[in-house]
């Protein structure tokens, strides 16, 4: 039951944000996960501000997910995520945060896992 925030400081179109979705769904089976329970945020027009200023695109991900997974598995998730920022919107990968969070309790669907 992960849960990927993404936010950008560049505008998002349409189209980018289907694509920058679907490659997320595509990413988080490198942790070991389905997209079949990924929920997904995306916010643009952010205001980052990185090493002092916003001069430059940036983007931060926030990933949290129900247990544990691998350092080797988070690195290259963030591999994989840097790579999204950089291939849709341009963003460099020296402008790019991902936080992991490992949840122990996920409440859904009235249940909590």
């Amino acid at each position: 039951m992960p849960f990927i925030d993404a936010k950008f400081s560049t505008p998002v179109t349409d189209a980018q944000e289907e694509t920058i979705k679907r490659r997320l769904g595509e990413a988080i089976t490198l942790i070991g996960k389905s997209e079949a329970y990924l929920m997904v945020q995306i916010q643009d027009n952010c205001k980052l501000y990185f090493k002092g200023n916003k001069d430059d695109n940036s983007a931060f991900f926030e990933v949290k997910l129900l247990g544990k997974s691998t350092k080797e598995n988070y690195e290259k998730l963030t591999q994989r995520l840097c790579e999204i920022a950089s291939d849709e919107l341009s963003i460099p990968s020296n402008r790019v945060y991902v936080k992991f969070e490992e949840v122990e309790y996920w409440g859904y669907d009235s249940f909590v896992f």
